[in-house]
């Protein structure tokens, strides 16, 4: 069990060197997970949105990723896209909980960023609800991911030790400010391979973005 740390680690805010970025993209690769490269958010955004059609359905996990990046706001009040989590917050979780289930349940794409990635090219995404796992794993048609190159790691206990020691903490903080309440580490996909070709995509940011 991974118990929360109040303090974040700052070790695991470094941005991992051009060789470790390059590294994990060669993995990702090796793993069925094409990995692109951005210098920038602005090239990160610009990416992103290059791969997603106007008028596609699209499920946005939570992300401070996105949100810093201006893609959250993009996509769910651009109009452009059929976005499904503005559906979602419309609901009724008591009434409509099947309706609600079944809306982002298989999406045409889903996004987000994860918490860790190792140099061998394994993904790590922890979750309160797991709302966005599902989709992740196998039921959306395709995913994007947006991840500062400040969250690769050498190996997958060193990604445990990540998301307990600094993104735990900061996703705490955060949800504290936002909604006056906190989280935790309910679930943990580990993403080893994708077996469907040209399904997930990773967008590495040379820059520090999220936690």
């Amino acid at each position: 069990m991974l118990d929360k740390v109040l303090v974040p680690n700052q070790t695991f805010a470094k941005l991992a060197s051009d060789e470790q970025i390059a590294n994990a993209a060669r993995a990702l690769e090796a793993n069925g997970i094409q990995a692109l490269i951005a210098k920038n958010g602005e090239e990160a955004k610009r990416l992103f949105f290059e791969m997603i059609p106007d008028g596609s359905e699209i499920f946005l996990g939570a992300s401070v990723t996105l949100e810093k990046l201006g893609i959250t706001s993009e996509v769910d009040k651009s109009g452009r896209f059929d976005a499904l989590r503005p559906k979602m917050f419309a609901m009724n979780r008591e009434t409509q909980g099947r309706e609600m289930r079944k809306l982002v349940g298989a999406p045409d794409f889903a996004a987000g960023s994860v918490h860790a990635v190792t140099e061998d090219g394994q993904v790590m995404i922890a979750s309160k609800t797991g709302s966005q796992l599902g989709p992740y794993a196998s039921s959306a048609g395709k995913v994007i991911w947006v991840v500062g190159a400040q969250k690769i790691v050498k190996d997958l206990n060193e990604g445990f030790k990540r998301i307990q020691e600094y993104s735990v903490p900061l996703e705490e903080e955060h949800m504290q400010q936002l909604y006056k309440i906190g989280t935790d580490l309910s679930k943990l996909l580990i993403i080893n391979r994708e077996i469907r070709p040209n399904r997930i995509t990773m967008i590495i940011v040379k820059e520090e973005v999220g936690f």
